[in-house]
């Protein structure tokens, strides 16, 4: 594309990766608060999904019912009142969800200084939702690099210096490698390349039982094409370059490329079972994590 920028590159880049990305995390709640599908959820962490079941976290009260063991009385409680109440604790099974993001060339692309990079803003959104993820009691992992899904505030931290490492061999799309069954999988990439490739991604996944959500990151340019006039577009990923001479003449064909491959990237993810959004670099980042967040609460994704 035209108007390439470049960034930099090494573990000076992960402080300020990190503080973005919690940042983020943090301003999200209150944004949920205004959602009226979502507000339920905040309360109760990320998922809400606090139900009855094994743990050791106390959760609430409830009557003696015929049938309760007597180990779960309170005796103390029931001394309390004329009736005899039973302690409940609260379901513990923290999911395994596996984050990826695209560090390809094609994602080091932006069409204006003032703009994130693709791979940038990939990346502070794939650290945000392992923030969330982990305050709400989640484990979390990076596909192809971690061998298994941890949690706590150090885990956060490897990853942020682990995805401020820049791989100019980066693929366009991870490996199908085998993960937990019933875990999760986020995976954050414009998916420009084929979408034969894509498709075969994500079947093989599918039917290994992972569950996940696509989220395509692009540039205000790649979804307008704003060029006009003698145009030079170099490829980014050794594609070459070409020259156009009236480069908004290509604007109607490209707008319904790009909008055939999102209807093909929703009609896969309706077959599969999992879910997509679409995001722009130069729109709110919170707007990005919002349907991650619908997903929590409506229990499609997480």
């Amino acid at each position: 594309m035209a108007d390439q920028a470049t960034t930099g590159n090494g573990q000076g880049r992960a402080p300020i990766v990190r503080e973005r990305a919690e940042l983020l995390a943090s301003t999200l709640p209150p944004m949920l608060i205004e959602a009226d599908r979502v507000a339920s959820t905040v309360a109760q962490g990320v998922h809400g999904r606090r139900r009855v079941g094994q743990g050791e976290t106390f959760w609430q009260f409830r009557r003696y019912r015929p049938g309760d063991p007597a180990s779960r009385i309170d005796w103390r409680r029931s001394a309390k009142s004329h009736r005899t109440y039973v302690r409940e604790t609260e379901w513990e099974a923290a999911q395994s969800v596996w984050l990826w993001r695209d560090n390809s060339a094609s994602m080091r692309y932006r069409s204006h200084k003032s703009l994130d990079t693709k791979a940038d803003r990939a990346t502070v959104l794939l650290l945000a939702s392992a923030s969330l993820l982990m305050q709400g009691g989640e484990h979390v992992a990076l596909l192809g690099i971690d061998r298994f899904a941890r949690s706590g505030r150090a885990t956060l931290a490897e990853m942020a210096v682990t995805l401020s490492r820049d791989d100019e061999a980066a693929a366009s799309l991870p490996q199908a490698e085998r993960m937990p069954r019933h875990a999760e999988l986020v995976l954050i990439s414009d998916f420009l390349a084929p979408f034969e490739e894509t498709e075969a991604l994500v079947k093989q996944f599918a039917a290994n039982g992972v569950t996940g959500h696509l989220l395509q990151v692009l540039d205000p340019a790649e979804e307008e094409l704003p060029f006009s006039g003698r145009t030079l577009f170099e490829g980014m990923e050794k594609e070459g370059a070409l020259t156009v001479g009236k480069a908004e003449a290509l604007r109607g064909d490209y707008q319904a490329r790009l909008d055939a491959l999102r209807d093909s990237l929703a009609d896969l993810t309706r077959r599969t079972g999992w879910s997509l959004n679409f995001h722009r670099t130069d729109h709110s980042a919170q707007q990005a994590l919002l349907p991650l967040y619908a997903a929590f609460s409506r229990g499609n994704l997480w």
